[in-house]
């Protein structure tokens, strides 16, 4: 076999048959392109219902043989074929050797190649590219969830590369290995449908941090999470030399398989033979998931240091203001006052400097979300540092406490098993959510007030009617945002899917449904109310025109009573004004006991109305995340 591929490369260098069908019958005897070190690096998965395996890389230059993606064997009887092969460097090419530094030091591992026989070229591009990064270690680096942006609704991981003179003042100078959609789409519904169909080619890159952080942390108030990596020297070079191999190569992006974190356990797996990362994931790849995987593994992670963003700082920062504080800070960031303002100035200075400090920040923050409250933030800004410098107190930066690891939150995926009573009949029911988070779970771990959840089905068993599916969700997501004189973002929701309810006749078919819904909502923590205006279509021949199209209005209350222990009271009313003529409606207590971190006990109570009907529903159940 070796042969065939040698023979279309002959011409680029002399090749010795006899040595390279030694190695092929060493690497033979070894097993070697059984190994799961040349699998990981060639990123072969099992085949799904046949028998065989094939790469996920879709680029063919990544592979040597013409049947490599399919073909371990071949892929690595035609890697080590290429090896003889000179080509002069250029900035569009390589020789396989420097391609494929990564290969290359495995295989001369295993097989201890002769340099007499293969001499080890000088690879001119990758020695720069790696003293430039003056890699000492890795750090694994999550940002929060971003509800507003559909390829960040579940948060995204990417892995920063420390240099050996790093230290906590210079580590935003660091580079980091990203993994993303290949797009300049900005329609976020687009995107979101391309992405879960594989519409984008997706590409390892090399970006400096600190556009990272000031992405996630400045512009998408999304906080930041450091997981460093416990890895040797050699484990580090594993991995970079692979990163290597894989900046020119390109894969289908997948939204919720085949993502950023998904691409990253591989990478991060070549560092040890026995890490097994990635293989739990053939489904869903969701970023909290890959970082719990990363946390359990045994001694794969040294520490974790919590970055938050900069309107979590502000927010902290006027949680602990008076409200003449708070409004002196507001009227500084509009230039409305002065910094020689007499109201300033009769404040103790360690509160005059908590002013002046907060001012400033929110004017900066303002300003790098591109939603500047002044004509000139910058001058504004700076008049705000030279005020500060004449007040002689210590540095008012309040201490923050850490929230939860995202890797200590509950599982992403539910099942519920309960039973209830609507409308008098009693019913068993069996809920399946794969990912990932509601409002009613706890919050630690997670974004408070962001919900999230996908294909969320449940059937139900009635006593009197059988078996039913009654609910299928492919899509529900509600974003309560609290909304001050600071931050005044809005609350929204959308979900899609199919629900029953009852309708003129008496049945309760299984109606199309799409619900939207935009407000606002106010508090903190665990004490939250919102109200939001409501729209809703349903669709379905047992209406009355097959259709119905109504808008209302919603509001809510969420409280945690003790740790352990929300609550949610709601209240929703909705005219369909074109096609079915109906005022459904509701008022409700739903509330969730914990149990553990991954056992929970939920009971619902409601008063509701559906087609000129008002009936009681109520239902206990038990909640297990895994």
């Amino acid at each position: 076999m070796w042969l065939a591929l040698v023979a279309p490369l002959a011409a680029a260098a002399p090749v010795d048959p006899a040595y390279l069908a030694e190695l092929a019958a060493r690497s033979r005897a070894l097993g070697l392109a059984e190994r799961p070190e040349w699998h990981k690096l060639l990123h072969y998965v099992p085949n799904m219902g046949a028998p065989g395996v094939h790469s996920l890389v879709d680029s063919p230059d990544f592979f040597n043989a013409p049947e490599g993606k399919t073909n371990p064997q071949a892929e690595l009887e035609a890697t080590l074929a290429s090896f003889s092969v000179e080509i002069e460097e250029t900035p569009n090419r390589q020789s396989p050797q420097c391609a494929f530094v990564a290969r290359f030091a495995w295989l001369d591992e295993q097989l201890g190649f002769d340099p007499r026989r293969l001499p080890r070229l000088e690879c001119e591009r990758y020695r720069e590219w790696r003293e430039a990064l003056n890699a000492k270690g890795l750090t694994l680096v999550f940002a929060s969830a971003y509800l507003n942006n559909p390829s960040s609704m579940y948060g995204h991981t990417l892995l920063r590369v420390d240099a050996r003179d790093q230290d906590e003042r210079t580590r935003l100078l660091a580079y980091t290995i990203n993994f993303a959609a290949n797009t300049d789409e900005t329609n976020g519904l687009i995107f979101a449908v391309k992405g879960l169909l594989g519409g984008y080619p997706g590409t390892f890159s090399i970006v400096p941090y600190y556009l990272k952080v000031r992405e996630y942390s400045d512009l998408e108030n999304r906080d930041l999470w450091e997981y460093e990596l416990n890895l040797t020297g050699e484990e580090v070079d594993r991995v970079l030399r692979h990163a290597w191999e894989l900046l020119p190569a390109y894969w289908a992006y997948y939204f919720f398989d085949e993502n950023c974190s998904y691409h990253l356990l591989r990478l991060i797996q070549v560092a040890r033979p026995e890490l097994d990362l990635a293989s739990p994931f053939r489904w869903w790849a969701l970023p909290t998931d890959t970082v719990r995987a990363v946390a359990a593994a045994p001694g794969l992670t040294a520490r974790a240091t919590y970055r938050p963003a900069s309107a979590t700082l502000i927010a902290r920062r006027l949680a602990a203001m008076s409200g003449e504080e708070r409004s002196l800070t507001k009227e500084l960031s509009l230039r409305s006052i002065s910094a020689d303002d007499p109201k300033l100035s009769a404040l103790p200075e360690a509160r005059a400097a908590a002013v002046l400090e907060t001012g400033h920040d929110y004017v900066e923050y303002r300003r790098a979300i591109g939603k500047p409250d002044v004509p000139d933030p910058r001058s504004l800004a700076r008049e705000l540092l030279i005020a500060r410098s004449r007040v002689q107190a210590l540095s008012q930066a309040p201490g923050i406490k850490p929230p939860a690891r995202p890797d200590e939150g509950h599982a992403s995926s539910r099942f519920s098993l309960g039973a209830g009573t609507q409308a008098g009949r009693e019913f068993g029911e069996l809920r399946l959510r794969p990912t990932y988070h509601d409002i009613l779970d706890p919050d630690e771990g997670y974004v408070p007030g962001a919900q999230t959840e996908f294909f969320h089905f449940a059937f139900r068993h009635y006593r009197e009617g059988g078996t039913q599916l009654e609910s299928l969700i492919p899509i529900d997501i509600l974003s309560l945002s609290p909304r001050d004189e600071f931050f005044r973002s809005w609350s929204w929701k959308a979900s899609a899917g199919w629900r029953r309810a009852l309708v003129r006749e008496g049945s309760r078919p299984l109606l199309a449904s799409v619900d939207a819904g935009a407000g606002a909502a106010w508090g903190a923590g665990g004490r939250m109310a919102y109200a939001m205006l409501d729209a809703r279509l349903r669709v379905h021949s047992r209406l009355e025109d097959s259709y119905a199209l109504g808008a209302g209005a919603s509001a809510g209350v969420l409280l945690d009573v003790t740790s352990r222990l929300r609550v949610h009271g709601y209240a929703r009313v909705l005219r369909q004004f074109l096609g079915e003529d109906d005022t459904p409606g509701s008022i409700g207590l739903e509330s969730r006991f914990s149990l553990g971190r991954d056992l929970a006990l939920r009971f619902d109570l409601a008063r509701q109305r559906e087609a000129g009907r008002s009936f009681n529903y109520g239902s206990l159940s038990l909640m297990v995340y895994h």
